[in-house]
């Protein structure tokens, strides 16, 4: 399933983005992309009082992260390096692709449409146990219904990627994910991760939340952020109808170089997958507008749900 996911139409798909996208910052003029690859670090690292990383800032410069076509294709492991090139990240193959005729940009309806193809190209999928791959393609198929965001509910983690705002301090962080609508709709969360050495609620103990029982330690120069504690009612991917269990236990580690932010998850749920998962790495860029504040999110209110006709993904 996994490698029909990336591999059967991939060809015709891959370049839709390339030469068309914009990823608007918060503030400033929205810079034009002719390649998805992961932004290249500038400038220095820097250090908090204790010599820590310090990640605190808006990390919105290449627009949220949750939307746009390039970040979509980035996130789930396809890089297009030129208008004949790309290639999958996961499994290093080259993908051929077809540049468009027309740098005009896509607008909602048609960059929906293209990032719902997109998001399914790369081939780094979990693998469940053989028994739960039909419950798995149902609410893949189903999804429009099935999908717990389209009822305005919270992304959840890991599916909410890379915080959109990070305060650091000496003994937490606050991390906060601006409510979306479009590809997929959701509430503003928030974290409050804890770095003071405490260990882990027992999680018989704990009732499962979206975002679970987060606990932050360093290793070297990268935060690892261990958690559980979860409500099922999530997805922790974007597509693909790829459900979990109560007893997911996800490890996130966030690295800063420079002005970039590179995060990766591994995903545990050993009641429905056959091994750990670990994403595909993304990477936010910091907002260069020292002013940079997150505007306030509208609220999400799902008015279309009873009215769909078709099944066609968004």
């Amino acid at each position: 399933m996994r490698r029909a996911a990336s591999h059967r139409t991939v060809w015709g798909l891959a370049a839709i983005a390339l030469l068309t996208s914009t990823l608007a910052a918060q503030q400033g003029g929205p810079p034009r992309r002719t390649t998805n690859a992961p932004p290249a670090p500038s400038g220095q690292t820097p250090r908090t009082a204790d010599g820590r990383p310090d990640l605190t800032g808006v990390w919105n410069a290449l627009g949220d992260n949750l939307n746009g076509i390039p970040n979509q294709m980035a996130n789930n492991g396809v890089v297009i390096d030129s208008a004949t090139s790309a290639r999958d990240l996961h499994s290093g193959l080259r993908i051929p692709v077809f540049p468009r005729n027309t740098t005009r940009p896509h607008n909602n309806e048609q960059a929906e449409r293209a990032a719902s193809l997109l998001r399914r190209i790369g081939a780094n999928r979990p693998i469940y146990k053989p028994e739960y791959w039909q419950m798995v393609k149902d609410f893949d198929h189903n999804s429009n219904v099935e999908d717990p965001s389209n009822n305005c509910m919270p992304a959840g983690i890991p599916r909410g990627g890379i915080p959109s705002y990070i305060g650091q301090q000496k003994d937490h962080l606050i991390f906060i994910y601006p409510g979306q609508g479009g590809l997929i709709a959701t509430q503003t969360m928030y974290r409050m991760i804890p770095l003071d050495g405490r260990a882990h609620t027992p999680m018989q103990d704990l009732d499962g939340t979206y975002t679970g029982e987060g606990i932050g330690h360093w290793e070297g120069d990268t935060l690892v952020v261990d958690t559980w504690g979860f409500t099922p009612n999530t997805w922790f991917d974007q597509i693909g109808g790829y459900f979990h269990g109560e007893n997911m236990h996800t490890i996130e580690r966030f690295t800063r170089n420079g002005n970039t932010l590179t995060w990766t998850v591994t995903v545990h749920d050993p009641d429905y997958l056959f091994e750990p998962w670990t994403a595909t790495p993304r990477v936010a860029v910091l907002n260069p507008n020292p002013k940079a504040m997150l505007p306030e999110s509208l609220p999400c209110s799902e008015r279309d749900l009873d009215h769909l006709v078709t099944k066609e993904h968004h």
